[in-house]
């Protein structure tokens, strides 16, 4: 869910709180940018924000939701209810266009597919365009990068390596 225009005073907020919490493993993203916001409710004083962790055994989903609560708190909200749901399961489509801006950003490569392609399952590596110079001549080195969720490609025109977030 991303805020929209028809949003309470208070529900602008709250989203703009949520804005200020930066995802732990790729800070200039906010959980808004990453999608883990599914749902947020504001009645007066209170306020509940849904959660779905980015994978059920993600390791900074309980710093994620203290993050979440301080910030709801910070925002004047008085009572705050931090809810996780695992259905359904959180896929990269869900990644807003300005997270995927950031990560270009910071030369990380967003998801170049939705996550319903089956192309993976082929052996069909996607086409993957370098976050530097845009170039989709490229080339995987490694399944994954510094993290999981990401894999190690190389930019064969400006020779430059680069993580790409894989499609999940």
């Amino acid at each position: 869910m991303q805020p929209h225009a028809a949003a309470s005073a208070e529900e602008s907020r709250l989203w703009a709180a949520l804005e200020e919490v930066s995802d732990p493993e790729i800070p200039v993203l906010s959980v808004v940018d990453l999608g883990v916001i599914r749902e947020i409710e504001v009645d007066g004083a209170a306020a509940k924000v849904t959660i779905t962790p980015t994978y059920s055994g993600c390791p900074a989903m309980s710093y994620i939701e203290m993050m979440v609560r301080d910030a709801v708190l910070k925002a004047g909200f008085e009572h705050v209810e931090v809810k996780t749901v695992l259905s359904p399961a959180w896929t990269t489509d869900w990644l807003s266009e300005a997270g995927r801006e950031k990560l270009k950003g910071i030369g990380i490569a967003p998801p170049a597919e939705v996550s319903t392609s089956k192309q993976s399952l082929l052996g069909i590596d996607p086409v993957v365009a370098c976050p530097r110079c845009g170039s989709e001549n490229t080339e995987i080195l490694s399944q994954f990068g510094s993290t999981a969720c990401k894999a190690l490609y190389r930019c064969t025109d400006c020779a430059e390596p680069f993580d790409y977030f894989k499609c999940i």
